[in-house]
């Protein structure tokens, strides 16, 4: 590579890297005149990268909103950080498009780097290993993603074209309050004002999403999160729970997350009291052994049939012990 064009590439990083670079600080870190790096952003110009310049006292020229996406200069850091993103993120199931253009765009970003970088990143990801399963989610429609977050940040209702869980299609009107992804599926959480209550809904069971016109206001209270987690702790399910526990809130938390139970709040100042704990669940059987992890007593309120359980389950645990 000719020493111009090496330092015609070297602006394209400095420019990428954000923010406006002063014509002082970019003949320095060239190692030319101000007139060749005017020279420079020409040919960068000509090459369809969009580079503006910016008059005033701190002026110099950065990268503008252009109508393609110009060549990256990426470190070995930044390549490496791109691809584990890019792998970690299709096996966790939060790429919201089709999976083939997270392993294409993998693939081009790998089909560019520099023999070397390639060599070693190639290395680290044929030896990488994780300890959970690649998770087979549904991917959701880029679109809807990209109109919901649009929606969220200006405040504005949308119309939803959903299908539940049961198979049937409904058109609903949602104002939403944040997207938020969880175990590998994408949610939008918000108000539904046909219903008269906040819904949660799975972006990929959305067919479609359309802007609306107006306004709303932003919600008091919990946070995007915390009401997502909390509507699949009071979800419907078969059977309904109440275990009543002695302890804190963050020691009941540390086995039962908010997605899974729904706690008491204990009256302020109070200390290792009895706070009453719901869970929804459509099996039991999961329910002694995270009891007994607990290590707080706690009391069965309703079903019998998990009492029942957890007896057998605690005659296990002694069977073994004196059989060990």
């Amino acid at each position: 590579m000719s020493r111009p064009t090496g330092r015609v590439l070297t602006l394209l990083e400095l420019l990428q890297s954000g923010g406006t670079r002063t014509m002082a600080e970019l003949a320095d870190r060239l190692g030319v005149d101000g007139r060749t790096v005017r020279r420079y952003v020409d040919h960068l110009i000509d090459l369809g990268v969009p580079v503006e310049a910016v008059r005033g006292r701190y002026g110099g020229y950065r990268l503008a909103p252009g109508y393609r996406l110009p060549p990256l200069m990426f470190t070995d850091d930044e390549a490496l950080a791109v691809l584990l993103g890019l792998v970690a993120g299709r096996r966790a199931g939060l790429v919201p498009t089709a999976a083939t253009a997270s392993e294409t765009a993998a693939a081009k970003i790998r089909r560019v780097l520099p023999e070397r970088l390639a060599r070693r990143l190639g290395t680290v990801l044929e030896t990488l290993a994780f300890t959970e399963p690649s998770g087979e989610f549904p991917a959701p429609d880029a679109g809807v993603l990209l109109t919901l977050a649009d929606a969220v940040r200006h405040r504005r209702p949308v119309s939803l074209r959903y299908t539940d869980r049961d198979g049937r299609r409904t058109d609903r009107t949602l104002h939403p309050y944040g997207v938020v992804a969880h175990a590998g599926r994408w949610y939008v959480t918000g108000a539904d004002p046909g219903a008269g209550a906040d819904r949660t809904f799975r972006l990929d069971r959305i067919a479609g999403a359309r802007a609306l016109p107006g306004e709303f206001a932003a919600p008091a209270g919990p946070d995007p999160v915390e009401r997502v987690l909390t509507g699949f702790a009071t979800a419907p399910y078969r059977h309904e729970v109440t275990v009543r526990v002695q302890g804190t809130v963050e020691q009941i938390r540390a086995r039962l997350p908010a997605g899974v139970a729904s706690v008491e709040e204990p009256a302020a100042g109070a200390g290792e009291g009895w706070l009453r704990v719901e869970i929804r669940a459509e099996r039991l059987d999961w329910l002694p052994p995270l009891l007994a992890s607990l290590d707080r007593p706690f009391v069965i309120e309703r079903p019998g049939e998990l009492r029942d359980l957890v007896i057998a389950f605690a005659d296990r645990l002694a069977a073994r012990a004196r059989a060990s």
